[in-house]
């Protein structure tokens, strides 16, 4: 029987005493090193981003440019490009949509209120407001993070309700130069009929939002904001009702953006921001459920 080539030509790497990697390595201790490696590798780029991340601040007073050490929070990537009309003209308008669980609602508004837009040449872009946390709905601070959020490229708001599908098409959408303008007036809102109601859908320069300071935080649950953000605009009390939050606004909104994501629904382009809203549980304790 002939000799076995294999045994005649053995190659250097099958041979117990030099079975050796390129590089002069043991073959086993390599691989396993190599694995474990890549897992430390892994690992410490984790930690330099978290860390990197943590050193952030929490944005709780921007309207005045004041900057806070707020607690550690993921890092969030560039927020997407906000679409604009090319071949519109004029103030721009953030549709600030104070939003939470109505995405039946959120399907037909979208579209609605773009080609609405369009069609009276008004640069718009749709900001849903959407409140993840697990405090009660706060529709004021909601649009305060809005207006924080958006006015780097934007002139004026308009503070809309989700529920609120404009029809008429002589509804006037566009710059209020001359002060806030109430859309959804007391003579033209289905529910709300007294005087003083602001509520609904109101536009506003960015100029006389900050002037009023925004609107006041601290209405958990729903309704009232809107009547104490009438008595803001007026600059007059009103005391028999209730008092005025003279204090808290848009330097004192405490919040985090959990993400933000360009959507289109129905052909209509918008930005939902994902936001966690922070509760002073001693000042205002009726922000949780129960």
């Amino acid at each position: 029987m002939f000799p076995s080539r294999r045994k005649a030509a053995q190659l250097p790497w099958e041979d117990g005493r030099s079975r050796l990697l390129p590089g002069g390595l043991p073959r086993k201790c390599s691989i396993f090193h190599l694995f474990v490696a890549c897992l430390l590798l892994g690992f410490f780029s984790l930690l330099w981003l978290q860390l990197s991340c943590s050193g952030d601040v929490n944005r709780e007073a921007r309207g005045q440019g004041q900057e806070t050490l707020g607690p550690p929070r993921a890092c969030l990537p560039e927020p997407p490009p906000e679409h604009w009309e090319e071949d519109a003209s004029g103030p721009r308008l953030a549709v600030l949509v104070p939003f939470r669980e109505r995405f039946e609602e959120l399907l037909v508004f979208v579209p609605h209120m773009h080609h609405f837009l369009s069609r009276k040449k008004i640069q718009h872009h749709i900001y849903v407001l959407n409140q993840v946390d697990h405090f009660r709905f706060n529709r004021a601070a909601l649009i305060n993070v809005g207006f924080l959020e958006s006015s780097n490229s934007t002139d004026y708001i308009a503070m809309h309700d989700v529920d609120l599908l404009p029809l008429n098409e002589e509804l006037d959408y566009g710059f209020p130069e001359a002060g806030p303008f109430h859309v959804a007036s007391p003579e033209l809102h289905p529910l709300y009929h007294y005087k003083t109601y602001v509520g609904g859908i109101l536009l506003l320069s960015k100029q006389h939002y900050q002037l009023c300071n925004g609107m006041s935080n601290r209405f958990w649950g729903w309704g009232r904001e809107d009547d104490e953000f009438y008595r803001r605009i007026k600059g007059a009390g009103l005391q028999e009702q209730f008092k005025v939050d003279r204090e808290g606004g848009l330097n004192t909104v405490r919040y985090q953006v959990d993400s933000r994501t360009a959507l289109s629904v129905g052909g209509a382009p918008c930005t939902v921001l994902n936001i966690m809203l922070d509760c002073d549980k001693a000042a205002t304790p009726w922000c949780t459920f129960g």
